[in-house]
């Protein structure tokens, strides 16, 4: 079972937007038939192998055994992956929002998120080591220095991309969000 899978194709998200199907998608955490499932749900066999099907065909879980049970068949199956990422190209930008390049822009901030969303999602997660970072914090800044601090974090992060900027060695992919918080994110 991945980590992580990302969805690019419409036909996976289809499959997987639907409420009964996340709901058979979370009891295969852990490798079940449909019996077993439609038993937790309340639902009958036949109704979850339909939901099962189509969550097979859209890869998003994986027959990885079977038994015999009175002379038939039954398959057991796990989830593809313990969470899914689903692209934000499938759905597009609502509302009419620009994808400006401005790097002080909201639509920028959404493409940045996006593209280190299908790089993150894109790592061999089977390599021993994958060095790695997050950060994340909370500054304050006075509305007076806002624009100041903007600069002085933008000139520390390019001594950092000169400084280390050059042709040898592993190349690390370096992304810095830095937007308004909410006001009902209480952290």
């Amino acid at each position: 079972m991945r980590d992580v899978l990302y969805l690019e194709q419409i036909e996976q998200a289809e499959a997987l937007l639907k409420p009964q199907r996340v709901e058979v998608l979370r009891q295969l955490a852990e490798p079940r038939t449909c019996t077993e499932v439609g038993a937790r749900l309340d639902q009958t066999p036949q109704r979850v192998y339909y939901h099962v099907k189509r969550l097979v065909d859209a890869g998003l879980v994986e027959r990885v055994s079977e038994r015999r049970v009175r002379g038939i068949s039954e398959g057991i199956y796990q989830a593809s992956a313990r969470s899914y990422w689903l692209s934000p190209r499938l759905v597009g930008r609502i509302g009419g929002l620009r994808r400006a390049r401005d790097e002080l822009s909201l639509g920028y901030l959404l493409d940045l998120m996006e593209e280190v969303q299908a790089d993150v999602a894109a790592l061999d997660r089977s390599r021993p080591e994958l060095p790695s970072i997050g950060v994340s914090g909370e500054i304050r800044v006075p509305a007076e220095h806002r624009q100041q601090f903007l600069t002085d974090l933008q000139r520390t992060l390019q001594d950092l991309f000169t400084r280390y900027g050059g042709a040898e060695g592993d190349a690390f992919k370096l992304a810095v969000a830095c937007y308004p918080k909410g006001e009902d994110d209480d952290d």
